[in-house]
């Protein structure tokens, strides 16, 4: 194979790293672990493939521990990260670097390191996604200032498409909200110009303060990567058993619905919720009760393993886009 001009090999200056998306979730709010990323943002852990990684999930094991302490248990792929131009923690400005993000779930616990590893919510980061008390006060400025965006659009034909994309995303005219479209909304809100990612990418500046309800920023495009971590495993609990990796091994009935709704954003009708429970077989009673419930003792329940054996989808086949009061 012929070098470039110069006799620069260019592949040379590829960089592959692994992220983190670390999940853990209470019965009040999902939770990201999160390292300082110089003073003005967050990020996720992460760090760069070396010789000693046999794997990448090998790799991405040892830099979460060495970074944080914690040690993951589900691990899956979730995308690879490599839009041009695009710089990551710690890396040279110049080469082209591809990050293999991963979603992470994990029973909440301090990390046990001497460092900056933090739990942050992460509502945090995407405030207009937490539905559970009612429509939230962020979303009123964002769609002011996305409606404006799309009636500056360069012609009739972009002004339709950027309101159609609005409507999908944001379900404007409509009572129906996607809870699984998270990427869609960060993207649009990044193109629009409305979050502070956005002017550090185009004008290389530093973080300024975005605007009411945009919540906070992330190092390089880990906010992105965290949005495609929540939208999957909102997407996952729906037909996959992932949220009791969550989950204490006992807990209640209503801890389990207050944790789905966490992760969801939105408020589930208890009797449909236990019902679909129940139709499943996910949970099995382990004879104990509970005495923390501020009234009369509940029943503990734990993950009944054998659903797994008995058929392909064990999830708790929750409707996207459909929601009821409790």
């Amino acid at each position: 194979m012929q070098k470039p001009r110069g006799g620069v090999d260019f592949a040379s200056l590829l960089s592959i790293r692994l992220c983190a998306a670390i999940i853990a979730a209470s019965a009040l709010e999902p939770r990201v672990l999160t390292l300082r990323f110089r003073e003005e943002s967050e990020a996720l852990p992460s760090g760069p493939l070396e010789v000693e990684h046999r794997t990448l999930e090998k790799g991405l094991r040892a830099w979460v521990a060495r970074q944080t302490g914690q040690k993951l248990g589900y691990v899956e792929q979730l995308y690879t990260f490599g839009d041009r131009d695009r710089v990551e923690c710690g890396d040279a400005p110049s080469g082209r670097s591809l990050t293999v993000a991963y979603l992470a779930l994990v029973r909440e616990a301090e990390p046990d390191f001497a460092g900056e590893a933090v739990w942050q919510g992460w509502y945090r980061y995407f405030p207009w996604e937490d539905w559970r008390q009612g429509r939230p006060g962020a979303l009123d400025r964002i769609e002011a200032d996305l409606l404006g965006w799309a009636r500056e659009a360069p012609g009739d034909a972009e002004a339709r498409l950027r309101q159609e994309r609005l409507g999908l995303a944001f379900a404007l005219g409509s009572p129906s909200w996607n809870e699984e479209g998270v990427l869609e909304r960060y993207e649009l809100l990044y193109e629009a110009g409305l979050i502070p990612e956005r002017q550090r990418d185009l004008e290389g500046a530093p973080f300024a303060e975005g605007g009411e309800g945009v919540g906070r920023p992330m190092a390089v495009d880990h906010r992105r990567i965290l949005a495609t971590a929540i939208g999957r495993l909102r997407g996952k609990i729906k037909y996959r058993p992932l949220i009791f990796e969550l989950m204490p091994p006992a807990f209640t009935l209503l801890h389990l619905q207050r944790t789905v709704e966490a992760l969801l954003g939105v408020r589930l009708h208890k009797q449909n919720f236990r019902r679909l429970v129940s139709e499943q077989g996910l949970v099995e009673e382990t004879g104990g009760v509970s005495l923390d419930t501020g009234g009369r003792p509940a029943r503990l329940v734990r993950f009944r393993r054998e659903v797994l054996r008995e058929r392909p989808a064990p999830g708790l086949h929750l409707r996207a886009g459909r929601r009821a009061l409790a």
